[in-house]
């Protein structure tokens, strides 16, 4: 079983980690730590 994280990832840092992945002249280890920032973002509450 995966051990949930306390700590999460803030909106403001979700929003340029998300632009960054987006970006296409971002480097492959930029976009590594983008995405691992936004896994650790709250889940949507959109259903």
């Amino acid at each position: 079983m995966a051990k949930s994280n306390p700590k999460q990832t803030s909106s403001g840092v979700a929003r340029k980690a998300s632009s960054l992945l987006r970006d296409g002249r971002t480097s492959a280890k930029t976009k590594s730590v983008a995405g691992s920032a936004l896994s650790q973002t709250r889940p949507s509450k959109k259903k």
